[in-house]
């Protein structure tokens, strides 16, 4: 953070003083799915349940800057792009495993359409703007 702020104190400043989402309703969130979805109640299932809620709204303070700024430079866009991409990736994994495997995993599945819900507004404009070499500008 310190070289950001040297190498391009606007950019990094005007991001410090937009950054205003409160972390706690993102923990909030998980401690309460976690608490209510858990394959049993140990402390293993429920940190594990609470990592799997808590990734699938991880992203929501980058998006939520991004839409107070209105705007995200490219290397941003293309970051949060491959992190959503990731996320759908595993949608095949979750095929395979069920016809294979025989296998389906509750947590993890609805955890990873929530994500992939966050993602899809985002993917939208990604592929209406920056992929035809625009800049990511959110619209008016």
């Amino acid at each position: 953070m310190k070289q950001c702020a040297r190498v391009n104190p606007v950019s990094y400043n005007d991001m410090i003083t937009k950054d205003s989402f409160k972390i706690r309703y993102c923990l909030l969130f998980a401690v309460a799915m976690a608490m209510m979805f858990h394959y049993k109640f140990s402390f293993q299932q429920l940190t594990w349940s609470f990592s799997i809620w808590l990734e699938s709204i991880a992203v929501i303070p980058q998006l939520f800057l991004i839409q107070k700024l209105r705007k995200a430079d490219a290397l941003t866009a293309h970051y949060i792009f491959l992190l959503g991409t990731y996320r759908v990736l595993y949608i095949p994994n979750w095929i395979y495993r069920y016809f294979v495997e025989e296998r389906f995993e509750k947590i993890s599945f609805f955890a990873g359409l929530l994500q992939t819900a966050i993602y899809s507004d985002f993917f939208y404009i990604y592929f209406t703007k920056v992929a035809d070499g625009k800049d990511f500008q959110l619209p008016h």
